[in-house]
């Protein structure tokens, strides 16, 4: 009879990896998220092939945000029954508590946007603030109201000239030197359409995505879009003088938010048709429904449909974040925005800056070097 393997901590801890340490492995099992292993004639601790199993789960699921009292109550569910409602509910107030956590970082980041997005017509008060925040940390102990006294000084100027943009982006957007310049513009873009320079890393651009647009715009690929509220937002004249036409899946003015959107994918069946007779080499620009978007790739994975390429920005909380994990492994060239970020705004928008780069900008060929 063969014998089990066995492993030491130190090989438990090297064929999990994830940076997990024996003395971590030692804490799981105070916890009980590890069972107690069983112990060498000269008492070291000796794991079995489910002891690396179990490890692994739990190291994957505290990369994804669970609490270890959450991840243990978790592995005791029956995976045949549905979690306890206790556990779903303590996952509801850890999901409240991030969220606060996150409520509490924008006001911090909207404090530093305020400072730091400033054009070259507001760094004198500029320079006078960033002077006075040390006197003002001593009184804002006493005065709550000090920053926005600070902040009302330092808007004072924003009446004498408009907004610069390109120039607030210069100091607020995170390191973008291995992008191309369009790539760039891209983002830029998206950030300007919803006002959240956190939005960056959160956009995923597929391979040859930009190159595979330029063409196909260049030769005046149709364009399509789940409902006319995307649309109403892309840039037509732009479109027009590529001789692009723009189509749209659900034709229902009626149709102006993402439950619209869910509903109208559900009970009207027409949209079908028109998918599948989309043109190859078309472009799909999706940002309401998420579920028009699995369609989508369903009809990509078919090879009933051949885009060039897919924008697919819809807004959900289950089957968004669902629909563009798909698209980005359905091997077609994609711009998405990971998790329930997106919608039809932001959608058009990159489409409209790709248009806009390749009229601006027909000779570049930066992408083709990142």
């Amino acid at each position: 009879m063969e014998m089990m393997q066995t492993l030491t901590i130190k090989e438990l801890t090297d064929a999990v990896g994830g940076r997990i340490t024996p003395r971590m492995v030692r804490h799981y099992h105070q916890l009980g998220l590890l069972p107690q292993p069983a112990r060498s004639p000269g008492n070291y601790r000796l794991y079995s092939e489910s002891d690396v199993q179990r490890l692994k789960r739990i190291v994957a699921l505290k990369q994804q945000g669970f609490q270890l009292a959450h991840i243990q109550k978790l592995l005791e569910t029956d995976a045949s029954h549905d979690a306890p409602e206790s556990l779903l509910s303590q996952l509801q107030q850890q999901y409240q508590v991030v969220v606060g956590q996150i409520t509490q970082l924008r006001h911090t980041a909207s404090a530093l946007e305020r400072l730091l997005g400033r054009d070259r017509s507001c760094q004198a008060t500029q320079a006078e603030v960033l002077a006075r925040l040390k006197q003002l940390e001593v009184q804002t102990q006493m005065h709550l109201n000090g920053f926005e006294e600070l902040w009302d000084e330092l808007d004072a100027d924003v009446h004498a000239h408009p907004e610069s943009f390109q120039e607030s982006l210069q100091w607020l957007l995170p390191d973008l030197g291995d992008r191309s310049e369009i790539e760039v513009d891209l983002l830029s873009q998206l950030v300007l359409a919803c006002g959240d320079v956190s939005l960056v890393p959160f956009v995923r651009v597929g391979k040859g995505a930009i190159a595979v647009s330029r063409a196909a715009l260049k030769a005046g690929c149709s364009v399509i879009t789940d409902v006319p509220m995307v649309a109403a937002a892309l840039d037509h004249t732009r479109l027009r003088h590529l001789g692009c036409e723009v189509t749209t899946l659900i034709d229902d003015p009626h149709v102006t938010t993402a439950p619209d959107a869910e509903q109208a994918f559900w009970q009207q069946q027409n949209w079908r048709e028109l998918l599948s007779k989309c043109p190859d080499g078309c472009i799909l620009v999706i940002g309401y429904a998420p579920s028009i978007l699995l369609a989508v790739c369903q009809a990509i994975q078919q090879q009933a449909i051949q885009p060039a390429l897919v924008i697919g920005m819809p807004i959900g909380f289950s089957h968004a974040p669902i629909a563009k994990r798909q698209l980005m492994r359905s091997g077609l060239p994609f711009i998405t925005i990971e998790g329930a970020l997106g919608g039809g705004l932001l959608a058009a928008t990159a489409l409209n800056a790709l248009a806009e780069s390749l009229i601006n900008k027909p000779n570049c060929h930066c992408y083709l070097t990142t």
